[in-house]
């Protein structure tokens, strides 16, 4: 049962405005059952549990990923860019707390326990929270060394998170996962350049653009040039190289997670296929991978871990 006086389980953005929300109590077992009800009901909800992932770390996984949950909405979902910063400052002393044995937000409160058992660093955490602030501050980058170091810090912590719930921490398992994890974060940029450009933001680093005679604007009015066309062919290889950087991870991690790194590997580089298929021209269409694609994939991975010598 909740505590007394506990509201009812509310998204971020409606628990944060919600009077009286931030001041209660939260019972270890009441805070489970929130980031439970969060990573199974949340609107943008994934499927944050593989099938194969040992039922002994659901739990553990469901914190982690309410704690990433909660950062994300602060930075996205607020409306008002000054109160996303301090909300997201607030947030980050809310992770010192619980490092301190201070836990007070439910979250927390479930998430200590997770960072207990594994001996979890507050390093990944607090990247991750620096990665929502520079979104509210920052909407260009210059170069890949600028976006390499936003990548360190919004898309690395995740793979790091990972692997230490499931029991790894040595420095090469987290190269190559920085690697995955990287690579996964540009195809996301590189399917969703006109998607991003709605929020303002652009990700093509601006160096690479101006290289090939492509401008920002190229992409605001969606005008597909030659220029442009080099530009994605340019970055899109980036991408595939990490990739393949990192496919080594996936046999060096038990079968149970190395399936879901193969799926989400596999799936990252059929995004790039795609793009280059369409000839790079992402401005006029977003590319994606169709339910039937998704299955071909699944049954691909399966295959390659049932029969090594298929990878």
């Amino acid at each position: 049962m909740r505590s007394a006086g506990t509201p009812a389980f509310l998204p971020p953005a409606q628990f944060v405005r919600a009077p009286g929300a931030l001041s209660q109590i939260w019972l270890e077992e009441d805070a489970r059952a929130y980031t439970r009800w969060l990573a199974t009901h949340h609107y943008e909800n994934f499927h944050v549990v593989s099938f194969l992932l040992p039922k002994r770390l659901h739990q553990d996984f469901y914190n982690v990923y309410a704690y990433c949950r909660w950062a994300d909405d602060l930075g996205d979902e607020i409306g008002d860019r000054s109160e996303s910063l301090r909300l997201l400052e607030w947030w980050s002393r809310e992770l010192e707390a619980m490092y301190q044995g201070r836990a007070a937000h439910p979250v927390f409160v479930a998430l200590g326990g997770t960072v207990q058992r594994h001996a979890i660093p507050r390093q990944p955490f607090a990247d991750l929270i620096q990665a929502f602030i520079q979104d509210q501050k920052v909407t260009r980058y210059a170069n890949w060394e600028e976006l390499f170091g936003y990548c360190r810090c919004s898309a690395n912590p995740v793979g790091r998170l990972v692997l230490y719930l499931c029991g790894y921490s040595d420095a090469e398992r987290q190269r190559l996962s920085d690697a995955t994890c990287t690579a996964l974060q540009l195809a996301n940029f590189w399917q969703d350049v006109t998607v991003d450009f709605l929020k303002d933001r652009v990700y093509i680093p601006l160096d690479v653009l101006a290289r090939h005679g492509a401008t920002v604007e190229d992409v605001a009015a969606r005008r597909f040039t030659p220029g442009f066309g080099e530009t994605m062919r340019e970055i899109v290889s980036r991408a595939r190289e990490l990739f393949l950087e990192g496919l080594p991870l996936i046999g060096m991690v038990d079968r149970r997670l190395a399936l879901d790194l193969d799926l989400f590997s596999r799936g990252g580089l059929k995004v790039l296929d795609k793009i280059e298929r369409q000839g790079y021209d992402v401005l006029r269409e977003r590319p994606a991978i169709s339910k039937l694609e998704r299955a071909g994939l699944l049954l691909g991975s399966l295959v390659r871990l049932a029969v090594p010598r298929a990878a």
